[in-house]
């Protein structure tokens, strides 16, 4: 007898799919999350009047939710690599355009101070002719975008007094301020913009008050920034305005207080710079070299080019942006325009050297770089990168990248150069190349290391016993 042929077994693509959604349509409906679920959302759709028989089934929910998931991949796929791309080309196009507009801004202000010492009066004196300039405000939790006004301010003249607002005045007017007056007053004083400070003086510029300051300070303009000052729906300095003796800068844009206190709530890290390569000694550089060298690059560039490169950028020895957290663009040439002055060491001079985070630049800093710049006759202040501040203080510290704390302590009257992304370990080849003749530490507590000193490769390390350094 013959033997009965085998049942065919030839599965063919389609019949393995449908067998496979079989069982996996069969498998997600009776499972009890989707049950559960699917019944919350009928209990939902039966409140808003939906009928009985429109309610969803557990099939349909499956279905859906799966149609939407493949949607979101394919999309993901398909298009997320080109959306990146163009993100990261509209960041460089933002980035060139807030350069350009950061040039324009000096040329402008350029233009503005050469109007003002052709409409200024002359002065009955043998001596060149002064323009004092006046600027007034608040500067509470005062950070680099202050003290970039006072340069801006400054450009506008020669000679710049601010009036730091009364603890009274302020409270009135907007609430009570983080720091008192002699706080305020330290931190405006400590800025190397700054000629002269007046205290206690009013929120709001009134007419007397205004006659009291062009008479006493024989200030020539009062100066403010762009954004409008408004209390109890008037402007604070309309009595200027009428006199035809105010003028404005602009804004620095990406920084403010509301934006450093929005990083102490958020927790994030975003505002880092991360560190591509170790530091060694030979990647010291100092503020005044690095000039230097940017320098040498623009004689190659040419003296047209008014591009400017960012001090941390994809290229460079110090790092990269992590996020866009802080929005402020730090450029070669704002960094110049910070470093106004900055020379190295003449020989035979007293290099001192300190070292810190300096994050949220504060008057204790001021009050201990103070002190350390006594001991010399030239202080280095060193600022650690922002992994090695993050590694020891941990969480989103440091709240100010190391581009706004380089600008913060170039801002200060006391240091004469900066040593960038400082190495945390003091080298005897970094005492060397800086000619550091004395190292200088604050102390943490009142009872630990007050007025000790001890040697490091041959140079005294002082810790200073009255001021603690952060």
């Amino acid at each position: 007898m013959a033997s009965e042929a085998p049942p065919s077994t030839n599965i063919t693509p389609l019949s393995l799919f449908l067998t496979l959604r079989r069982f996996v349509l069969q498998t997600c409906t009776t499972h009890p999350l989707i049950t559960t679920c699917v019944s919350h959302i009928n209990v939902l759709l039966l409140k808003v009047g939906i009928p009985e028989k429109s309610l969803l089934t557990n099939e349909e929910f499956v279905l859906t939710s799966t149609a939407g998931v493949v949607t979101l991949v394919g999309y993901y796929v398909l298009f997320g690599g080109r959306h990146r791309r163009k993100r990261r080309r509209l960041a460089e196009e933002l980035r060139e355009a807030q350069r350009q507009v950061h040039n324009l801004e000096e040329k402008l202000l350029a233009a503005k101070r050469l109007e003002i010492l052709a409409s200024s009066p002359s002065r009955p004196s043998k001596q060149p002719r002064q323009i004092r300039i006046f600027m007034d405000g608040a500067f509470d939790v005062m950070h680099y975008g202050h003290m970039n006004a006072f340069r801006l301010g400054r450009s506008l003249g020669t000679y710049l007094i601010v009036g730091v607002n009364s603890d009274e005045s302020i409270t009135t007017c907007k609430g009570p301020p983080l720091m008192n007056d002699n706080e305020r007053l330290t931190m405006v004083e400590g800025c190397k913009f700054v000629d002269e400070v007046v205290p206690n003086c009013p929120y709001i510029m009134t007419s007397e008050y205004l006659e009291y300051i062009f008479t006493t300070y024989q200030v020539d303009y009062v100066v403010h920034g762009d954004d409008p000052c408004i209390v109890d729906g008037k402007d604070v300095y309309a009595s200027a305005k009428k006199r035809g003796r105010y003028r404005s800068i602009p804004r620095t844009e990406g920084v403010s207080t509301t934006d450093i206190v929005g990083r102490m709530l958020l927790m994030t890290k975003e505002h880092h710079m991360r560190r591509s390569r170790g530091n060694s000694v030979g990647s010291v550089r100092s503020v005044s070299g690095m000039l230097d060298e940017a320098e040498d690059e623009d004689r190659h560039r040419g003296e047209d080019d008014d591009s400017d490169n960012e001090i941390l950028n994809e290229d460079s020895d110090y790092g990269t942006p992590l996020g866009n957290q802080s929005k402020f663009l730090t450029t070669t040439n704002l960094l110049r325009l910070f470093s106004a002055g900055v020379k190295p060491p003449e020989e035979g001079m007293k290099v001192v050297y300190v070292d810190g985070a300096w994050d949220m630049f504060h008057c204790g800093h001021v009050a201990f770089l103070k002190e350390a710049s006594k001991r010399g006759d030239y202080l280095i202040v060193g600022i650690h990168g922002d992994a090695a501040v993050n590694k020891r203080r941990g969480g989103n510290l440091p709240l100010m990248n190391l581009h706004e704390r380089v600008l913060s302590v170039l801002g200060c009257k006391y240091a004469n150069d900066v040593l960038i992304d400082a190495p945390v370990e003091i080298t005897a080849d970094m005492i060397a190349s800086l000619k550091i003749s004395e190292v200088v530490h604050g102390t943490e507590s009142d009872s630990t290391c007050t007025g000790k000193i001890f040697l490091l490769h041959g140079l005294a390390v002082y810790f200073n016993s009255h001021i603690h350094h952060c």
